[in-house]
């Protein structure tokens, strides 16, 4: 039987309910455009709630500065007022300045109240399995839903699908894992466990100084909330879990017996292959219950823990990402370098998790701590109408490993739903708007440019 293809338009259309996606159709529709935001899952919050990724890391500089601001660090105000985030705390683990811990629950139903604010309309339950373009311009992206086929046109689009899919199916030039052989870094299947006792595994860490992370600010602790912790270094060593990683990794929160352990590890696999992705979520969750078992087991303070909760779905730190006008290498980051184009700021240090061995590749960020991320990693080759934002935006394998952090994102994501909205209504192409506006723009809506 035959059915008719429901149409819709706006004038920016977003694909990805994620952070990056969210402050994306938030600030379109804060700038009058008509937007409409679509997401897969049956809520909002990307990678922040169907994988647990958490927490969000970071809004600072290493010296303490905020780079990161706008419609990010109001979400963080307004879920506070909700008791869903303490505000940005400092990183106990000693890698950043800050973490900025939020109750993933709250996040999912402040996101669609602040949607609703800026007359977004929101599609979930929505996949984008094709685009129509014509020349190099997209007209309108297809949706299979619970019921049927959905034509959504517009006049710009943002792809903050993580996985750059609105631009490879755009038939946009993309890019997938490091430039030698195209491996990405690992998924990471995350879990919560409840129970934990806290302040031993504190006292533990004050007592053994040795076991843990170089930077952990052991001398601070008697007067810092516990936030993150990484090491137990012997007990990971002595543990012969058959997990491809060199130490134990979780952050408390956000209840108080409560942590989020990031410590599984699932290499050589593609996260835009189907099969790919099915083995994933099957030996990401097998080790989960390895993590667990050897935690309570062998690790201070985990005695009577259980898991609570299992991502959604694993978590992906790379997969496609856009061939913009300009890529972001590494060599910009570690600089600390500054663009006159720049529409957001980072002070992430690189963290490179190996595609194949145990352990983590970081460098710290030059200059004054930060660097700029500049409206050209956010304009495709080719297609004209059409904007990248969050995991996805131009850049080196090597720098993605900043850029892909949430609050990252979240900042990208803003910028390009504005330049979006400002497309639209001067009626030019991506890479002809006017940056000096968009920034502007972006400095009256709060941001650090």
């Amino acid at each position: 039987m035959n059915r008719s293809v429901k149409s819709l338009q706006a004038d920016v259309v977003v694909a990805g309910g994620g952070p990056a996606g969210i402050n994306a159709a938030i600030a379109a529709g804060r700038m009058g455009a008509s937007t409409i935001l679509i997401e897969r899952h049956g809520f909002l919050g990307g990678m922040s709630t169907a994988a647990s990724v958490y927490p969000w890391m970071t809004f600072h500089t290493e010296q303490g500065n905020q780079v990161i601001k706008g419609i990010a660090q109001e979400i963080v105000d307004r879920l506070a007022e909700r008791g869903g985030s303490p505000g940005h705390l400092r990183d106990t683990v000693g890698f950043v300045h800050t973490v900025t811990p939020y109750h993933p629950e709250i996040y999912k139903v402040l996101a669609v109240d602040m949607l609703k604010e800026a007359d977004v309309k929101l599609l979930v339950h929505s996949f984008v399995d094709e685009v129509k373009a014509s020349g190099n311009r997209i007209e309108s992206i297809q949706l299979t839903s619970k019921s049927g086929r959905i034509d959504v046109s517009g006049g710009m689009f943002v792809d903050a699908t993580g996985d750059a899919d609105i631009a490879y199916l755009s038939g946009a030039p993309t890019l997938k894992g490091r430039e030698s052989d195209s491996k990405m870094q690992p998924m990471t299947m995350k879990f919560r466990m409840r129970g934990v006792n806290v302040p031993a595994i504190k006292q533990y860490m004050m007592d053994n100084p040795g076991n843990f992370y170089r930077k952990t600010p052991i001398a601070e602790l008697p007067k810092l909330p516990l936030s993150g912790v990484q090491g137990f270094y012997s007990q990971w060593k002595a543990s012969g879990v058959p997990i491809n990683r060199d130490q134990v990794l979780f952050f408390i929160g956000p209840e108080e017996d409560e942590v989020l352990v990031n410590c599984t590890r699932v290499q050589g696999l593609d996260g835009t292959d189907v099969e790919d992705l099915t083995l994933a979520e099957e030996l990401g969750r097998k080790q989960v219950l390895m993590m667990a078992e050897f935690l309570k087991r062998d690790v201070p303070g985990f005695e009577k823990a259980s898991i609570s909760s299992v991502g959604a779905q694993i978590g992906i730190r790379e997969t496609r990402r856009i061939e913009g006008v300009y890529s972001l290498t590494i060599d910009d980051v570690v600089q600390g370098r500054r663009y006159e184009d720049a529409i957001a700021r980072s002070g992430y240090p690189v963290d490179i998790h190996d595609p194949a061995g145990k352990g983590v590749i970081d460098a710290d960020v030059g200059g004054d701590g930060a660097y700029d991320i500049p409206y050209r990693c956010l304009v495709p080759q080719q297609i004209e109408n059409l904007l990248a934002a969050g995991r996805c935006i131009s850049t080196t394998h090597e720098a993605l490993a900043t850029t892909r952090l949430t609050p990252s994102c979240m900042a990208t994501g803003q910028a390009a739903g504005t330049a979006a909205a400002i497309a639209c209504a001067a009626k030019v192409a991506a890479r002809d708007v006017d940056v000096r506006e968009l920034r502007a723009r972006l400095q009256q809506a709060n941001m650090v440019i």
